[in-house]
């Protein structure tokens, strides 16, 4: 496997191209969902048909391969925040992955949405700390319309209550989300950080979307994400109800369905973007 990742990358020499997980399957699957928790991966797998196989990876990362009604797809944990994000799906895209969607839990910071409630995040501001490393920062991290599209669909199908709009991506779960930090440590400017956000029309704080999508794009891949909302940041509530999770694991595997019917018939017309009607 490394020997195929080096020439996919140009014969770089072994210390450049940094760890590779020989207990993860050689080929990924071309749709992958990317939880943040490894946990979240066996409860994936246990929503998708019979005979999804599991692997232990190293720094006790997980990940699934299988098929949910029928279409293959995979599911590999990427642990917290950019950095770790980043080493997850470029790997992933090394073994064939071309479809990646984040699926994980996100904290609210507008009215009006639930705890339970669906984001799908179009867009995310860059706070990740790492997408800035790769590319300058004017530039998007733009989820692709086709994953933000079949998202809606795939809510509507399953009939879950769900957002769509932009969202920002934190390198920091305490005052990087405009939360005090231990000993009651608050920055000065996280107020009026929060009140712009808010302002600005940003639905949530979340720590991977944005490196997930700058990235894909760079790679020329195909990302999307969509969060359950753990926490109201406005009504101050906190719940990780198991409900949330278990719709946006379900919500992330019937888009890959959607997605896989969308890009045969895209195949079939000879055409390169989905369109209605196609």
């Amino acid at each position: 496997m490394s020997k195929q990742i080096e020439q996919a990358r140009r014969g770089l020499s072994a210390s450049e191209l940094g760890h590779v997980d020989t207990a993860a399957p050689e080929r990924a699957p071309g749709y992958v969902l990317l939880p943040g928790d490894p946990n979240r991966v066996e409860k994936m797998a246990a929503q998708w048909d019979e005979g999804a196989k599991l692997y232990a990876l190293s720094r006790r990362s997980a990940a699934a391969v299988g098929t949910y009604k029928g279409v293959e797809l995979g599911a590999w944990s990427t642990g917290i925040g950019g950095p770790s994000a980043e080493c997850t799906l470029t790997d992933l895209a090394a073994r064939g992955t071309h479809t990646f969607i984040r699926v994980g839990t996100t904290g609210a910071i507008q009215e009006g949405i639930r705890i339970g409630d669906i984001i799908i995040n179009d867009s995310n501001v860059r706070l990740d700390g790492t997408s800035h490393l790769y590319v300058r920062d004017e530039y998007p991290a733009a989820a692709s319309y086709e994953v933000v599209l079949a998202l809606v669909q795939a809510c509507e199908n399953l009939g879950l209550r769900y957002h769509v709009g932009t969202g920002c991506t934190c390198a920091s779960f305490y005052t990087g989300q405009c939360r005090t930090s231990y000993g009651g440590y608050r920055p000065s400017h996280l107020d009026a950080d929060f009140a712009d956000l808010r302002q600005a029309g940003v639905l949530n704080f979340e720590m991977e979307g944005a490196t997930v999508t700058t990235l894909s794009r760079i790679f020329g891949k195909r990302a999307g994400m969509c969060a359950s909302v753990v926490a109201q940041r406005i009504t101050g509530e906190w719940d990780e109800t198991a409900e949330g999770e278990y719709n946006a694991c379900l919500a992330g595997a019937e888009a890959v369905r959607i997605l896989t019917e969308w890009d045969r018939k895209k195949a079939e017309q000879g055409k390169r973007y989905y369109f209605p009607g196609l």
